[in-house]
């Protein structure tokens, strides 16, 4: 195994933003994403179905402004850290992702990620085989169920981002900071399905933003369970666990 010290001196190259590339990729993914979304609306008077067939393409862009969203929060995307984290606000209306709770809840996941003793943040829930074993019947069933793909890529992402984004869920007595960044988010993205909405009627908007929505929902929680679960995933107790 690589000395983790030496690739991180290997890969520093890689790691300065280049903010040209950085918005070009801004405008190849968002421009894309609004064209197809209209198409979509478009085409449903052509027939829900064929409507319906096109949402997975808008998903996958609507996935990759996530993406970027995710490189403004690691600060990335541009140079400048206000730039990074008013561009990350901006797609986190599209996304349906307030911004500043997802990126405190995101960096608090990275420094507790593979700690046995820091689960439960920012992460899907797991367990040892002694836990899993200690557990009962029933325990060991909803824990089953829980880590169904069902559930993990069908239940799961609609209540994450449909229902548990809207509040700052885990963060609502540290500050008014992240009650606007929820809310503010929901303001916004209503403020810009409204437009759709006025065009064409909410039925029309609704059976095209949700498919889309949750396409994509359900590709990114699967890009990051396939990320943090697998056999030689890195999982020690506080006592062992080093960030490094």
């Amino acid at each position: 195994m690589p000395d983790p010290r030496q690739l991180m001196r290997d890969l520093q190259v890689f790691r300065d933003p280049q903010p040209g590339r950085s918005l070009r990729e801004l405008c190849i993914t968002l421009f894309p994403f609004l064209g197809l979304f209209a198409a979509i609306i478009a085409a449903a008077d052509a027939g829900y179905l064929f409507a319906l067939a096109l949402t997975p393409l808008a998903g996958l862009f609507l996935l990759r402004l996530f993406i970027i969203q995710h490189d403004c929060g690691h600060g990335s995307f541009l140079r400048n850290r206000a730039s990074n984290d008013w561009f990350g606000r901006m797609l986190g209306v599209f996304t349906l992702t307030p911004y500043d709770c997802w990126s405190l809840s995101h960096a608090r996941h990275h420094a507790m990620t593979g700690n046995l003793d820091k689960r439960g943040f920012g992460d899907v829930d797991t367990l040892t085989v002694r836990e899993y074993c200690e557990r009962s019947r029933t325990q060991r069933l909803g824990y089953r169920l829980y880590r169904h793909p069902l559930t993990l890529l069908g239940f799961g992402p609609a209540y994450l981002f449909l229902l548990r984004h809207r509040l700052p869920v885990g963060l609502m007595k540290e500050g008014w900071k992240f009650w606007i960044s929820a809310l503010g988010t929901n303001l916004a993205t209503l403020a810009i399905l409204a437009v759709p909405v006025w065009l064409v009627g909410f039925g029309v908007t609704l059976a095209v933003f949700l498919p889309t929505l949750l396409f994509a929902a359900s590709m990114g929680v699967w890009l990051f369970y396939i990320q943090h679960q697998f056999p030689q995933a890195y999982w020690e107790s506080k006592s062992d666990w080093s960030f490094a």
